[in-house]
């Protein structure tokens, strides 16, 4: 980062600040005293995932299908051409979105999507050019994956990505939600409840775990996952973090490892909506354990590290968002351990779809609504 980027940043995006908490911020009480929570931007269609551009302003994706330039005033840009048809229905459509590693020199970004097929829908992996002048627009858009197996009816898309130093590419997809399709999260012959890595083009490392194993798809990284709707690779160690959907309670947060299997539905701590048992048991062998779980559900969604000082105290916690129980969840860690959860802002009221660390060392979220909001979350005064 360059020198004085970050308060660049900061003083650009409009925030007038007195005592280092921002005008009009509404503020609340946490272990590290009171935070300040302010609006950066409003008037979103249920947006799913943002993404920061070198310059500090924001790629955001709205769920019907659109991309937008959060600028730093707060101003949305038109929608961006050139993103592919989505599939609109119940939890499909334009989901995540990140800047490729060498975006400086490329301006290549990825994002995921619902795309639609035969009536139903898969999760797809496109690359694209982002091309940032006059009318921002999207140029050689090409999908380099294409989820294979039996198609969604509008639910568990997963749709989270992860991007590696060496460039590979983490794609976190789901189970599609049916009871068709519930047991496909074990069948290693399609890409349901799985953890995929490919190559910034879409091939496959030769590496994968399961390369030439007879009746598994080679892009295959890990399985027996529900509904991932978080992705992040821990700041110090690399390691690969995901969070996913249980039903009713069993959200689960865990660290993929190659070949290893995640247990749904055939392990896990929820049970069925209507309260009915699910699982065989919480554990098997052969299945991994999660490092932490929640019951009831909180439906968490999205997930960031805290790696600068601007709130010193929480410096290395994990952020992450809640949708059903609308509120910001810090946890504090013991290497890959959870010794401390504190839900923060729990008089909020909103559904909290992403949580990205901004290049200021603030916290920013995403609002799931038909009018939402980006927010930026700072120490208060």
């Amino acid at each position: 980062m360059r020198p004085g980027f970050a308060s660049t940043v900061a003083g650009a995006i409009g925030l007038v600040t007195i005592g280092g908490a921002p005008v009009g911020a509404q503020n609340f009480q946490s272990s590290a005293g009171k935070v300040a929570l302010e609006t950066v931007a409003r008037g979103l269609d249920h947006p799913w995932a943002l993404a920061f551009l070198p310059d500090g302003r924001m790629l955001v994706t709205e769920r019907p299908g659109h991309m937008r330039i959060v600028d730093r005033d707060g101003k949305l840009s038109p929608a961006l051409a050139g993103v592919p048809k989505v599939f609109n229905v119940s939890q499909g459509g334009l989901l995540d979105v990140v800047l490729d590693r060498g975006y400086a020199q490329s301006n290549t970004i990825y994002f995921c999507y619902a795309e639609p097929v035969n009536g139903g829908a898969r999760s797809a992996l496109a690359r694209a050019r982002l091309t940032d002048e006059g009318t921002p627009r999207l140029d050689d858009v090409k999908v380099i994956f294409q989820q294979d197996g039996p198609l969604s009816r509008g639910g568990h898309f997963g749709c989270r990505i992860a991007q590696t130093p060496d460039s590979n590419l983490f794609l976190a997809l789901g189970e599609h939600q049916m009871s068709s399709t519930r047991g496909e999260a074990q069948n290693l012959a399609n890409h349901l409840g799985k953890i995929v890595r490919i190559r910034p083009d879409g091939s496959v490392p030769p590496d994968n775990p399961f390369i030439g194993k007879a009746g598994a798809k080679p892009e295959i990284w890990s399985y027996g996952h529900r509904n991932p709707q978080a992705l992040a690779l821990h700041p110090t160690t690399g390691a690969l973090w995901e969070i996913e959907h249980g039903p009713r309670g069993g959200d689960e947060i865990n660290l993929p490892l190659p070949g290893r299997n995640y247990g749904w539905p055939v392990i896990g701590y929820g049970t069925e909506y209507s309260g009915l048992r699910l699982h065989e048991a919480t554990h098997k062998d052969g299945m991994e354990q999660p490092i932490h779980y929640w019951v009831p559900s909180i439906a968490p969604s999205g997930m960031a590290f805290m790696t600068g000082d601007r709130f010193a105290a929480w410096r290395g916690n994990l952020f992450v968002g809640a949708l059903a129980a609308q509120l910001l969840v810090r946890l504090e860690l013991d290497g890959a351990k959870v010794i401390k959860e504190e839900r923060l802002l729990q008089d909020l009221n909103e559904r909290i779809r992403d949580v990205r660390q901004g290049p200021d060392g603030a916290l920013y979220l995403a609002t799931d609504s038909g009018s939402g909001r980006i927010l930026r979350l700072t120490p208060g005064r």
